[in-house]
């Protein structure tokens, strides 16, 4: 999946930026001299919520476009908007390595046997060409047909050209029987044993 995104170079004279509109960033890669730039806050928002980090960005306004993942965003501790986005420029022709989220999808039939489905992981790692990298890689629980049943990494169908970095064993999602606690029995009392305040008394003085 691949998106555009208006960019500006940030100058000398654009150093008292408008943060509520504008965003300040970098981008920068192995065979990229670093940049400067600002983005629309509207716009950047708009599509990294859709987007996050594993869609490439074409990014344009530039002196040239630049293809590039979002590598990391900085929010403020006060605030908890946006505050700084750090664009990872791609090289032509090489494969990138990120994280790409899973979309649950389906119902598991095993959950109206009484089974809790249990969302083991969230995300994966994979490798892949820029061009076919995964917006999200979906996963159907309908596979959950029965108590104990799992989908690990091996059952993952996958877009041609995509490699996810995990053992093929790794548990994504499982149908869990749900365990009930043992209900523990009340202790019980023995009235007789226990002692009286002076009987003991009165069975001496007799």
């Amino acid at each position: 999946m691949t998106a555009t995104l208006p960019t500006k170079e940030r100058t000398e004279t654009s150093k008292k930026l408008n943060l509520a509109e504008v965003i300040p960033g970098v981008v920068y890669g192995p065979k990229q001299t670093p940049i400067k730039v600002e983005v629309s806050r509207k716009e950047f928002e708009k599509l990294f919520k859709v987007a996050g980090e594993s869609t490439v960005i074409d990014l344009t306004g530039l002196p040239k476009p630049v293809s590039t993942l979002v590598k990391d965003v900085t929010f403020s501790p006060l605030k908890g908007g946006i505050v700084h986005v750090d664009f990872y420029a791609l090289e032509k022709g090489k494969e990138v390595e990120t994280h790409v989220p899973l979309h649950f999808t389906g119902e598991a039939p095993a959950a109206k046997l009484g089974a809790v489905v249990n969302k083991v992981l969230h995300e994966v790692t994979v490798v892949s060409q820029p061009d076919v990298l995964p917006a999200h890689i979906d996963v159907d629980l309908s596979s959950l047909s029965e108590l104990e049943s799992r989908i690990t990494i091996a059952d993952i169908v996958l877009p041609k050209g995509v490699i996810i970095k995990a053992d093929l064993h790794d548990v994504v999602a499982l149908a869990e029987a749900v365990k009930e606690e043992p209900v523990e029995a009340p202790a019980v009392v023995d009235i007789a044993a226990i002692p009286v305040e002076g009987k003991g008394k009165e069975e001496t003085a007799e």
